[in-house]
């Protein structure tokens, strides 16, 4: 039993040293430097909560924020109706359903250069795809991304094109969702929407719940459409949290107050995750009533 024990914790030891070396490590790293007025090439000078307070006086720290709340709000709910309305298509015994499934898939395999410098093309105002289409049909045109007011919104719908990842998973979920209850349904006379509101919503909430819970994290985590696409423009209408943090350290060699920002962003995402679990108690359906 002895020998056992020290195999596993011999054979766990990489993958706890990596997590300690390269994730708890850094961190604490962060958390001091927070603290601190340091500057690439300059000695650190410790400043207690100098920088979180600076944060409150710093129009960009906001406005970042709000850019990238707006950016989440639109992103999340359009990804998970999207991706959950193509699973359920893709989920019926259609011809070519394999097919089908690996087209709507495909989007979330380009590297994000690469789907970022196809969208600079789409969403070009001159000769992009968008608007081409639109004045063939004889509709008024966009600035797109190089507008202030629709920058965010373009941003918006490209990301939504990358439903991929969500819709795999509910359609794992869907899957999962036991076919004698339809049975039971169309017996009891009910239709389709009947199937739909009393099988496969409650019995596919959990997957929502994941899919929101991580399409969430990792909105308020964009980075790489305002670093290749807006470099945060125009007019800082694309300033996302992430970008702003980067050019805060990387740019203006700020790494102390960078490491504010990133503690600021760990919290804020912290109590959203917290909110989001404690909210799920009351719509997310478990089979069994002692998980939830």
């Amino acid at each position: 039993m002895r020998a056992e024990r020290r195999w596993g914790w011999l054979l766990a030891a990489p993958a706890i040293l990596g997590f300690l070396i390269f994730t708890i490590g850094p961190m604490i790293a962060s958390l001091f430097f927070s603290l601190t007025d340091w500057q690439i090439g300059a000695p650190a000078k410790f400043v207690g909560l100098g920088n979180y307070r600076q944060l409150g006086h710093d129009p960009l720290f906001w406005k970042s924020l709000s850019v990238t709340t707006y950016y989440t709000l639109g992103v999340v709910p359009l990804t998970l109706v999207v991706g959950f309305v193509i699973a359920m298509l893709v989920n019926q015994g259609i011809r070519g359903r394999g097919f089908w499934r690996t087209v709507y898939y495909l989007p979330t395999l380009v590297p994000a250069v690469a789907s970022s410098v196809l969208w600079i093309w789409i969403f070009n105002p001159d000769f992009g795809l968008l608007n081409s289409m639109l004045r063939q049909a004889g509709l008024p045109t966009s600035s797109w991304i190089y507008g202030e007011q629709s920058a965010v919104p373009s941003l918006i719908l490209m990301s939504t094109w990358g439903f991929g990842n969500a819709m795999v998973i509910f359609l794992a979920g869907l899957q999962g969702v036991p076919r004698q209850l339809y049975e039971a349904v169309a017996i009891d006379g009910g239709g389709s929407w009947a199937r739909f509101r009393h099988v496969t919503l409650p019995f596919m909430t959990p997957t929502i719940f994941y899919n929101l819970v991580t399409g969430t994290i990792g909105t308020f985590q964009v980075f790489n459409q305002a670093y290749i696409m807006t470099q945060g423009g125009p007019n800082n209408a694309t300033e996302f949290y992430i970008y702003y943090l980067y050019t805060k350290a990387f740019t203006d060699s700020e790494i102390g107050y960078a490491s504010a920002l990133a503690w600021v962003l760990f919290v804020i995402v912290l109590v959203i995750t917290v909110l989001l679990f404690r909210n799920a108690r009351r719509w997310v359906y478990y089979e069994m009533g002692a998980a939830r």
